[in-house]
């Protein structure tokens, strides 16, 4: 497998406050990595690490098989980048902006231009000054910077920040088809689980600068809890007989009977059997799955921290 990607214990203290600690990640060519966390999880600070910008106080990151030192020219050229709040030259339109981005990449040509306009969606406000963008127009001409010059590997920092669902979408599309079609790497930030669920292969957790967890989407969805919901008209007869079968059950604060096993919520069927059979039959029965942010927010406040 070849990495795009790889650090090895990556740190960054400032003073006595640590953003970043014994950050460990491989990211394959190809991949979309969703690194997710709370604002100040370190996410911001650890693409700033792997783009050279900010010295690291302990371990490495390797970015397309070059070790990453500051004043280090490669591998810069194979790299687009969105960090933090997009900057441009507000006095220039959209279309000069983006000219002059293109003179920074020896190579590009200058079709990547109008290329890059249209595939953002800023055709309408190419000859609009950049000042007097919103702030989600401002979030794509960032992202159309990035991709000016046909890099191999993207670094995005909330790249969905300022975009309005429809433009979530459209940027989500675009992501999907630069990996599937052309092969590049994106590595991007979020604080939405429920969005880069849809679309990363691996989703890294970082909370207070550490990694705490690593899961594909099928890991996603095994780890998220399920419970099944069930109502009958006589609760304590359902509830007794749920116990003498063995598969016991919590009395919720609004009468509803919770069962969490995990083999009983895989068959919900045998439930409305037993209660059936035993004069109880349930009036309402449903298998519940914990929706992702809340997952997300049990698991960095177990971690410690406050959700």
């Amino acid at each position: 497998m070849n990495l795009a990607i790889e650090t090895e214990d990556l740190g960054k203290r400032y003073g006595d406050v640590t953003a970043v600690e014994h950050l460990s990640l491989r990211v394959a060519e190809g991949e979309i990595y969703a690194f997710l966390g709370l604002n100040g999880a370190g996410k911001t600070t650890t693409i700033r690490m792997l783009l050279g910008m900010i010295r690291p106080t302990t371990g490495s990151a390797t970015v397309l098989g070059a070790r990453v030192r500051l004043g280090r020219r490669e591998p810069w050229a194979a790299v687009g980048y969105l960090v933090e709040t997009p900057h441009a030259y507000g006095e220039l339109t959209v279309r000069e902006n983006l000219e002059v981005a293109r003179r920074l990449h020896p190579g590009a040509p200058a079709a990547a231009v109008d290329r890059c306009i249209e595939r953002l969606g800023l055709s309408a406000y190419a000859d609009r000054r950049t000042g007097t963008l919103s702030h989600g127009n401002a979030q794509r001409l960032g992202l159309a910077k990035a991709l000016l010059h046909g890099p191999r590997l993207l670094l995005l920092d909330e790249p969905a920040n300022g975009l309005d669902p429809a433009g979530i979408v459209e940027i989500r599309s675009l992501l999907l088809e630069l990996t599937r079609e052309q092969g590049v790497t994106v590595f991007m930030s979020s604080h939405i689980l429920a969005e880069v669920a849809r679309l990363a292969a691996r989703v890294g957790i970082i909370h207070e600068g550490r990694l705490l967890q690593e899961l594909d989407a099928e890991g996603l969805e095994r780890n998220r809890r399920r419970r099944l919901l069930v109502r009958a008209r006589d609760q304590a007869a359902a509830l007794r007989t749920l116990a003498a079968a063995g598969r016991p059950a919590a009395l919720l604060p609004d009468g509803t009977l919770e069962l969490t096993d995990a083999a009983v919520v895989a068959r919900p069927d045998d439930v409305a059997g037993l209660l059936a059979a035993a004069g109880v039959p349930p009036t309402h029965l449903v298998v519940e799955e914990e929706e992702l942010e809340h997952y997300f927010l049990r698991l960095v406040g177990s971690s410690g921290g406050a959700a």
